[in-house]
Parts: C-alpha cells; structure tokens; sequence
C-alpha cells in the first residue's frame, strides 16, 4: 500500500513545488524587464515585434503600472 502513496504524494508536492518556483522565476524577470529596456526589446523580437522607441516607452511604462507582486 505504501508503495503506492508515498510516489502519489511526492508527485503531487513536486508539481506544486514546481509551480511556485516557476512563479517566482517569472515574476523576477518580469521586474527586471521593467528597467532594462534591451531585455524588452529582446523579448519583443523572440515574439516577432520590432519595437521603436516610443513603443518601448509605452511597454516601459504599462510594465511599470502592472502589479506584479
């Protein structure tokens, strides 16, 4: 019986462990994104947008309005 608990369990406590440590990563590229305007370009590029510069400002400052914590 054991057997088959204990891999349920710890299945289960590593995808939710798994989860939270993803959040985490997000949200902290997230914030650093917000003052450092060549990740955001980077990103925009990966995602196929060429983005001048008063889009940047734009992005810049709807990121910093966004809660992320």
């Amino acid at each position: 019986m054991w057997a088959w608990i204990i891999p349920i369990v710890t299945l289960i406590a590593g995808l939710v462990g798994g989860f939270f440590i993803g959040v985490y990563y997000l949200r902290r590229q997230m914030e650093a994104m917000q003052s450092n305007p060549e990740m955001l370009q980077q990103m925009a590029k990966k995602m196929g947008y060429n983005l001048n510069k008063k889009q940047m400002q734009q992005m810049q400052s709807m990121m910093k309005n966004q809660k992320w914590k």
